[in-house]
């Protein structure tokens, strides 16, 4: 994870209150992570830390694109990607985890706190299960229309078999329940 040095908030030079970054998850962001299943994105990360005493609250709000395969057409699409997300960071003797994956540990004497897995973390959390959207609204939609067309065919053949009348079927609309 070499190259993320500008990820890391130095925790110890700053004083109580509430402090505000920002930072940008592009092409090297996603290429520093082994094995990444996104390899291209532009996400901008606003960071909102709030520096208690025995606590911190970080509050991320991401908002930007990352490319991956539609899943309607199979083509490659900047899928719009908005969320917000918060983490709690305890200070304690011990640096441990809890089983709440939002509340991290460290120990009080930590000098910097290194974000860029969180972000990576939360980037991924944010890509909806089935990877679509209104791309008709663009000037020129990345759509495979040919992709598009067979889909509808086969929507409507299936739809039309639906109809039919199903000899499997019939046993069961005989019995009497």
């Amino acid at each position: 994870m070499e190259g993320l040095i500008q990820y890391t908030i130095p925790i110890k030079g700053i004083g109580n209150g509430i402090h505000e970054f920002e930072f940008q998850a592009d092409h090297s962001f996603f290429q520093a992570f082994e094995h990444s299943s996104i390899l291209e994105g532009a996400v901008t990360v606003k960071l909102i830390f709030e520096k208690r005493p025995e606590l911190y609250v970080l509050n991320f709000a991401l908002d930007g694109t990352v490319k991956t395969e539609c899943d309607r057409c199979l083509v490659d699409i900047h899928l719009p990607i908005s969320n917000e997300h918060q983490l709690l960071v305890k200070l304690g003797e011990e640096e441990s985890e809890e089983n709440d994956p939002d509340v991290i540990y460290i120990h009080p004497e930590t000098p910097k706190l290194q974000i860029a897995q969180f972000i990576y973390e939360y980037i991924h959390l944010s890509i909806p299960m089935i990877k679509v959207y209104d791309c008709q609204m663009e000037e020129e939609p990345p759509c495979n229309e040919d992709m598009l067309k067979y889909l509808e065919a086969t929507e409507k053949e299936d739809s039309d078999q639906d109809n039919g009348d199903n000899p499997i079927w019939d046993a069961l609309k005989n019995l009497d329940l």
